[in-house]
């Protein structure tokens, strides 16, 4: 598999990956795929969003199902603070705390599923149009 459809598999991949605990860059690889094909503007975008989206919410649900019960001081201000917190949730390592938090304090999924999209989507469209620039 080659061409635009290996530069979105390897973007969804590598954006779901970002929004864990792997370090790596879905910024560089959005930037990477843009420049090698700039008609993929608005398919990446949605594919960069989606899998880094679908990440935040893996950490959710970790944070719901599997984290301990006790309350600690980060949780308990996103608890606070609420889904709108989770706008930014892609920023480079409190973000994964504010999913994790999010899922511990029971937040409606779907509330923070759009909301953290939402900041990642303009994130990744700035990202997009320094690529197309």
């Amino acid at each position: 598999m080659t061409g635009p459809e290996f530069s979105l598999i390897a973007l969804l991949g590598t954006s779901f990956l970002a929004s864990t605990v792997v370090p790596v860059s879905s910024e560089a690889a959005l930037f990477a795929a843009l420049k090698l094909d700039s008609g993929l503007f608005l398919p990446a975008l949605a594919v960069a969003t989606l899998g880094n989206t679908a990440g935040g919410m893996t950490t959710y649900l970790i944070g719901r199902y599997g984290a301990s019960k006790k309350p600690l001081a980060q949780l308990e201000r996103v608890s606070r603070h609420g889904v709108p917190l989770l706008f930014f949730a892609w920023l480079p390592v409190v973000g994964d705390g504010f999913c994790l938090a999010a899922g511990w304090a029971r937040l409606n999924w779907l509330s923070v599923a759009l909301v953290s999209a939402a900041g990642r989507l303009l994130r990744y469209w700035l990202v997009a149009q320094g690529a197309l620039w």
